[in-house]
């Protein structure tokens, strides 16, 4: 419980900001407000009370009988009794209980972590093509300046003799294409800013206001790797089942041993008026201790039984958790390197087509032929542009799933 205290404290203290806009900030909304998070913290706080209920004695029995026959005795006749028990379990059973039930409620809490660490990786999945889109429309935005400027250039040459009405032509038509594309582009943001918004539960159409830019970082090679098994809730949560299971069993073998009982019987009695002797109508007080005998062995060795079996699930379980771990993390790192390789692609390719624009648009200029290269060569700059706010996107999702994967916390550390 202490543990979640500081967690939304440091939400709290880092996270509630009326205008959020790095992805950051938005961790700490979703962690505050999603309703899938919190359910599973309700999840670990329930399992909390198991403890309390499997570490406390049973309760103890009270009973009444009255003899309709009284009794008769030398010190006068039984009138009624009233009976008082308590079973004790074998000595250490209710410790194991309350470990095992204590374990399983920290597994929970694990499963609450990484539930977290996956939010913010959904989080980040949702935020980054928002910036991408963001980055799209500005570059349709330009792309509609420049192609507008070309109709004005070209509608001159045309009417100076120095150009075709062709060339007027392609440059309208290319300009609705891309008016087309900038009116997809703004219908697009709609739907992406209502899904990131519900993993925040805000309202859908609650505006997002974006300053990130899209940049990548120089990541040594196998970053955050030696986190992916260390520090992995996932993990952890197994090896807490399996310390549960292995208390369980424990538990389990207890309760096959004897329980002991105390009690003590009062019996109330009549005084008798034929004679007089000692003692004539005292009560009487008897002390009891019983022993139950557990010679049906059936249900003990099954408890048994289950929890070594599912102490051997858990840990194939972690096996298998392993495995995909480190499967998962090299797919993500081989989405890191290969972004990187399109970025420098791309980066080169903006550049030359940014020089072959410049040097076809002169020659137009000069000689009013070749509108059609520069045009092509327009679409083919607008491409790269794309392909390289594209890239930056899946790159930085890349590395928010290694980020998850390693569960960073987010809470007060840098990407690094």
């Amino acid at each position: 419980m202490k543990r979640y205290i500081t967690f939304i404290t440091l939400t709290l203290m880092f996270g509630t900001l009326s205008f959020a806009q790095s992805p950051d900030d938005y961790f700490q909304i979703a962690a505050e407000n999603n309703p899938g998070l919190q359910a599973l913290y309700k999840e670990y706080e329930a399992a909390l009370q198991k403890v309390p209920q499997v570490n406390a004695l049973p309760d103890p029995e009270f009973s009444f009988g009255y003899f309709i026959s009284p009794v008769e005795t030398r010190i006068g006749p039984q009138r009624a009794k009233f009976s008082l028990s308590q079973m004790l379990p074998w000595f250490g059973t209710l410790k194991a209980q309350g470990d095992a039930a204590s374990l399983m409620a920290e597994s929970k809490f694990q499963q609450f972590i990484d539930a977290r660490n996956k939010l913010y990786f959904r989080v980040a999945s949702a935020y980054y093509p928002l910036v991408e889109l963001q980055e799209w429309i500005r570059i349709e935005q330009e792309n509609i300046r420049i192609l507008e400027s070309y109709k004005i250039i070209a509608n001159q040459k045309f009417k100076n003799g120095n150009g075709s009405m062709v060339d007027v032509l392609r440059v309208d038509i290319m300009l609705k294409d891309a008016q087309s594309n900038l009116s997809i582009l703004i219908k697009k943001e709609k739907p992406i800013t209502s899904t990131f918004n519900k993993l925040l539960n805000k309202p859908e159409n609650e505006v997002v206001t974006i300053s990130d830019t899209l940049t990548t970082n120089s990541l040594q090679p196998g970053f955050r790797k030696d986190s992916l098994i260390a520090d992995n809730p996932r993990l952890k949560a197994l090896d807490l089942r399996i310390q549960a299971s292995e208390a369980a069993e424990n538990a389990a073998q207890k309760q096959g041993l004897p329980k002991l009982g105390i009690g003590l019987d009062y019996v109330v009695v009549g005084k008798r008026s034929d004679i007089s002797t000692a003692d004539n109508g005292k009560d009487a007080f008897m002390p009891m201790v019983s022993l139950s005998i557990p010679i049906f062995r059936g249900k003990y060795n099954a408890s048994v039984k289950e929890a070594r079996l599912m102490q051997e699930s858990y840990a194939l379980q972690k096996e298998e958790t392993i495995n995909t771990l480190v499967s998962d993390y090299e797919v993500a790192w081989f989405e890191v390197q290969q972004q990187e390789e399109l970025l420098s692609l791309y980066e080169k390719q903006v550049q030359l087509s940014e020089q072959s624009l410049n040097l076809l648009f002169t020659s137009y200029g000069n000689s009013g032929k070749e509108f059609e290269e520069v045009l092509r060569m327009q679409q083919q700059l607008l491409k790269y542009q794309k392909m390289k706010a594209t890239a930056l996107t899946q790159y930085q999702i890349a590395v928010a799933k290694i980020n998850y994967l390693t569960s960073k916390t987010y809470t007060n550390e840098n990407n690094q």
